[in-house]
C-alpha cells in the first residue's frame, strides 16, 4: 500500500483528489493538510511514501515544503502540482531535486501513475511543462535584480528597497532599469508581469 499525504488549500480540489485516490486499491491517503507549514509536522507523524503538494500554498509554498521534507523525511518522495505552467518553477524544483512535477489539468490516471512511479523510485515530470521549460530561455536576471524586482512587485518604492537592501537609491534604479532591458519589457510593471509569469520571481 502506497501511503500518500495530500496538501491543497482549496477544499473542493483536495476533496476531488482524495475521492480519486480512494478508488485505487494500492493507494491510501493517510493525511491531508491545507497549509504549507503543516506539511512537515504532519508527514513526520503519518510517514507517507509520497507527498502530493500544491505549489502555491499559504504559509509555506509547496517547493519550500518539499525541500524541508526531503531534509527531514528523505524516504518520502514529493510530487508538486500546479495549475499554472511556469518554466521557472520547474527549473527551481529540479535544482532542489524535487522528484515529481505535474499540472493540475493532467488526466486523473496521470496523477495515480505519477504516485506509483515516485513510490517506485522514479522521477516524474509533466511532459507539457518540460516542453515549455525547454523552449523558454533561462532566467537572465541576477539574484540581486530578482530581489529588487520582487520588492518592487510588493509595492516598495526605490527608497524603501534601497533601505531594506542597504543600497543607494541610484543602484536600485539601475537594477530596475536593467531588469526592464533584460526582459525586453515596456516598463517596470511589464517586467514584473513577465518575471512572474515565467516563474522567475
Amino acid at each position: 500500500m502506497i501511503k500518500v499525504l495530500l496538501a491543497e488549500d482549496q477544499h473542493l480540489i483536495r476533496g476531488a483528489f482524495v475521492a480519486l485516490l480512494r478508488l485505487e486499491p494500492d493507494i491510501e491517503v493517510v493525511a491531508q493538510v491545507h497549509t504549507g507549514t503543516a506539511i512537515v509536522p504532519t508527514a513526520l507523524a503519518a510517514q507517507p511514501d509520497v507527498a502530493v503538494l500544491d505549489l502555491n500554498l499559504p504559509g509555506l509554498d509547496g517547493l519550500s515544503a518539499a525541500i524541508e521534507l526531503r531534509a527531514k523525511l528523505p524516504r518520502c518522495r514529493s510530487l508538486l502540482v500546479t495549475g499554472v505552467a511556469r518554466p521557472g518553477d520547474l527549473r527551481r524544483a529540479l535544482e532542489a531535486q524535487v522528484t515529481g512535477f505535474l499540472l493540475k489539468d493532467a488526466a486523473p490516471e496521470h496523477l495515480t501513475d505519477a504516485i506509483r512511479r515516485l513510490a517506485a523510485g522514479q522521477r516524474v515530470i509533466d511532459p507539457q511543462l518540460a516542453l515549455i521549460a525547454w523552449e523558454t530561455p533561462g532566467n537572465p536576471l541576477t539574484g540581486r535584480e530578482a530581489e529588487v524586482l520582487r520588492l518592487a512587485a510588493s509595492g516598495a518604492s526605490a527608497a524603501e528597497i534601497a533601505q531594506r537592501l542597504h543600497l543607494s537609491v541610484g543602484t536600485v534604479r539601475n537594477h530596475l532599469t536593467s531588469t526592464v532591458t533584460k526582459l525586453n519589457a515596456r516598463n517596470r510593471v511589464d517586467a514584473i508581469r513577465i518575471a512572474t509569469e515565467t516563474g522567475w520571481l
